[in-house]
């Protein structure tokens, strides 16, 4: 299955696919200094929300899939140089509206949960008219 949504995505920034099939996707990421919030090495969330929601957005796979909304907890830190795993998982839709629940891990350890709130559209978020 090829990814038919965000195609030019910057994959180091959030993430790059590794598993694509009807209804679910893995994206893996791996951190970098450029995320770093402090000099510990302290990943800013929005990268972990990225991940997420790249991975979403691959879930759902639609040319016209944009996020409504997100419920999401940050579950542990994450550092520099941490690979970070996000797993998406579509539910049934309703119309346009897609539920997707996305997991990120680091190992064993879950870092992130979220429920998404996906809508595919007839067009293009930017198309008028």
């Amino acid at each position: 299955m090829d990814v038919a949504t965000h195609q030019h995505i910057d994959h180091r920034l959030c993430g790059r696919p590794l598993v694509l099939d009807a209804g679910f996707s893995r994206v893996e990421m791996t951190t970098t200094a450029d995320m770093a919030v402090d000099d510990k090495g302290l990943v800013h969330g929005g990268f972990i929300f990225g991940l997420a929601d790249h991975a979403a957005m691959i879930a759902v796979n639609h040319p016209n899939v944009v996020l409504g909304g997100a419920e999401v907890k940050f579950l542990k830190p994450v550092k520099v140089g941490d690979t970070v795993t996000a797993e998406a998982r579509a539910g049934e839709g309703a119309g346009k509206k897609r539920m997707v629940t996305v997991e990120v891990v680091k190992g064993a350890d879950k870092v992130f949960s979220g429920q998404f709130t996906c809508f595919v559209l007839d067009k293009h978020v930017l198309e008028t008219g």
